[in-house]
């Protein structure tokens, strides 16, 4: 499984983070990105809920 975060639509709420650090962290200028190419299957489900709770909807698994 793969996350992608669309910078388009990032505002930086950070819930990703909060939700899922060991996938998501925030760039210098505060908005979301992909910590890891592929994510480990003990983190997919927390990053599932990253994808769901995100306020903006930016976050895509594949």
């Amino acid at each position: 499984m793969k996350a992608l975060v669309d910078e388009d639509r990032c505002r930086g709420h950070g819930v990703c983070v909060s939700v899922c650090p060991e996938v998501f962290d925030l760039s210098d200028d505060g908005f979301a990105v992909v910590r890891v190419a592929e994510i480990d299957p003990a983190f997919e489900t927390a990053a599932q809920e990253a994808e769901r709770t995100c306020p903006e909807r930016a976050i895509r698994l594949e």
